[in-house]
C-alpha cells in the first residue's frame, strides 16, 4: 500500500510519474544523465508544466531496473 513518503528503493511509495530527482535517486545516476538518455532516447520523459519539465513513468523506471539500465 502506497504511503505519503517516498523511498527510492521501495516502488509502492512512487507516484505514477517520478521527478528528475526522484528518479536519479532510484537509478542512482546523475539529473545530467537522465536528461542525456531522454535526448538519446534511452528513457524517455514525459514534459509537463508550461516549463516542459522532465517527468518518468513509474513503469518505466521499473522496466530500465529490470533491463540493468
Amino acid at each position: 500500500m502506497a504511503t505519503d513518503t517516498f523511498s527510492k528503493s521501495n516502488p509502492d511509495t512512487w507516484g505514477l510519474l517520478l521527478t528528475l530527482e526522484q528518479t536519479s535517486a532510484i537509478l542512482n545516476v546523475s539529473p545530467w544523465t537522465l536528461r542525456k538518455w531522454d535526448d538519446n532516447g534511452k528513457l524517455v520523459a514525459v514534459r509537463v508544466g508550461s516549463r516542459k519539465d522532465r517527468r518518468y513513468r513509474k513503469e518505466d523506471i521499473l522496466k530500465a531496473i529490470q533491463d540493468g539500465v
